[in-house]
């Protein structure tokens, strides 16, 4: 699921902390950052957000549920729910996250 986002007023961190997504990683080549938040009890499954800022005030959002974690060692690859169609949880977090960049 991906939101593009051009009007932004407050620092992505900010406002995904506020949300409840927790900050992983920046890649320092790319820009993009990485930010998670449990939907449950344990580890999996949570949102996985990957943010780019291409300009000021914008930002490209790329939203899916990770399932569970990586199966097997040195790989990334997990069961991640991408689409908005088939996922109501996913929607509601589309959503909620639009909502709270309007602000």
């Amino acid at each position: 699921m991906r939101l593009n986002l051009d009007k932004i007023t407050d620092s992505v961190v900010n406002v995904l902390r506020r949300l409840g997504y927790s900050f992983q990683r920046r890649d320092d080549e790319t820009g993009e950052m990485s930010f998670v938040k449990l939907m449950g009890g344990g580890d999996y499954p949570r949102y996985h957000i990957y943010v780019k800022q291409p300009g000021f005030g914008k930002a490209e959002i790329n939203l899916h549920i990770d399932q569970k974690k990586a199966s097997y060692k040195g790989s990334s690859a997990h069961s991640g729910e991408y689409e908005i169609a088939d996922n109501e949880w996913l929607q509601k977090e589309a959503e909620l996250i639009k909502k709270e960049f309007e602000k």
